[in-house]
This record gives C-alpha cells, structure tokens and sequence, in this order.
C-alpha cells in the first residue's frame, strides 16, 4: 500500500511541475508579441505571485511562526547574495541570451528551482494528513506553478529563446517538486518540522524576485497606472482563488 501511495504522490507532484509550462503558452499565440502585451503580463505574473507569496507565508504561519519568519528573512538574503555572486561572471552565458540577459534568467530559474524543493516537501507532507488534504495542496501548486512559468518565459521568449525551450526550463525549474515529494510522504514526521521554514524561503524569494526584477520589467513597457490596476487585480484573484479552494 506504501508503495502504491509513493507512486500516487509522484505522479501527483509531477504535474504540478508539467503545470509550469503552461506560463508558456500565451507565446503560442504571440510569439512577437507588442511590449506593452510583455508589461502588462510582468505585471499579472507579478501580482499573481505576490498573492502566492502571502499564501505561502500563511501556510507555514500555521507550522510556526518563528521558523516561517526566519525562512523568509534566509530567502531574502540568500537571492541577494546570489544576485550579487552572478555579477562576478564576467562572461556567463544561457543558451542566446547576452551577459546581463543571462544573470537575470539564471536568477529567477534558480529562485524558481530552489523554492521548488519546498513545493514539493508541502506535497509530501500534506499527503500525510490524507488525500484529501494531500489533493487539494497539489492543486493549490500547480495553479502558483503557472504565473512562475509565466515569468520564466517572460525572461527567455522576448529575448530570443524558443517557446517550448522556455516551456521546458518552467518544468525543469519545477522538478525538484515530484523529487522531493515521495521522501517527504515516506518519512513526513522528520519532514514536517522544516516545512515551515522552506515555506518562507520561498515567499521571501519571490517576493523579492516580483518586486526586483518583474515589476521594474513592466514598468519599462507599460504605463504605471496600468500595471498597477493590473498587479491589484491580478493579486486579488489569486487571494479570492485562494479562499474559495479552502471553502
């Protein structure tokens, strides 16, 4: 029966990393689109993560308070300091992009890709307290994982990269998730007392990530009272998408 529920878990975690893909599509349908189209969606993914971003907090609030404070305040830091290590790689390169284009999507790759790990210790664990717990997390993940693979493609396809590349380095960022989740399920009691400080790494490097790097992106192709009715709009959709999952 474990091994049955093991398997269950990872197909389960998998397509929430497939889900991050998905914030490659509207490519499919612009593929050059206009910049203020590039504004306005830096924007939606921006509210749409700061929205996750709080959910996130609130879910490790839950765990502890102390240990989902002091993760965000390690996520903080730790997305600083890297940012700050990339500036020393005078000639790094990812796939077409140029110097300064390369630190940026390697930044918020590995922003996305680290606080995937989390994801998928949330999966694991929360199939401990049940199915139905367990499925409604999974959800819950893979409907974040969209706006994140929105903003990774939002990095790479106006810049050169191909839509489906872009599609898989969203699903790559979110590997970690299937990977990490089965070992949370099987061991969840030694797993559960780190979520809530994964938890708020995450939200603290993302937060960081949509006001550092995607919100001054819109602002450079979109009007500001535009994008901000857009960040508004977006934020309060995920909060209210949020609330009426949980009823």
């Amino acid at each position: 029966m474990e091994q049955t529920g093991a398997l269950v878990v990872f197909l389960l975690a998998l397509l929430t990393a497939l889900a991050t893909g998905l914030g490659a599509l509207p490519f499919l349908v612009r593929p050059k689109p206009p910049r203020s189209w590039l504004g306005t969606s830096n924007a939606l993914a921006a509210g749409l993560m700061l929205a996750a971003s709080f959910g996130l907090l609130y879910e490790g609030i839950v765990y502890g308070l102390p240990r989902t404070l002091a993760g965000a305040l390690a996520g903080l830091l730790f997305v600083i300091a890297t940012r700050r290590v990339l500036r020393h790689y005078e000639h790094l390169k990812f796939g077409a992009l140029d110097e300064v284009d390369s630190r940026k999507a390697l930044l918020i790759v590995g922003v996305m890709t680290l606080h995937s790990f989390t994801e998928g210790v949330g999966v694991g664990v929360s199939f401990g307290g049940g199915e139905a717990l367990g499925a409604f997390i999974t959800f819950a993940i893979a409907v974040h994982n969209i706006p994140e693979g929105l903003a990774i493609s939002l990095v790479l396809v106006p810049r050169g990269t191909g839509v489906w590349f872009a599609a898989l380095w969203s699903v790559f960022s979110s590997l970690p998730q299937p990977l990490m989740a089965v070992p949370a399920f099987l061991f969840v009691e030694s797993f559960a007392p780190l979520l809530p400080a994964g938890l708020g790494f995450a939200a603290g490097a993302m937060m960081w990530m949509v006001f550092s790097e995607i919100v001054p992106d819109a602002l450079e192709d979109a009007p500001r009272q535009w994008l901000a009715v857009v960040v508004v709009l977006a934020a309060l959709a995920m909060v209210a998408f949020q609330v009426l999952l949980r009823a």
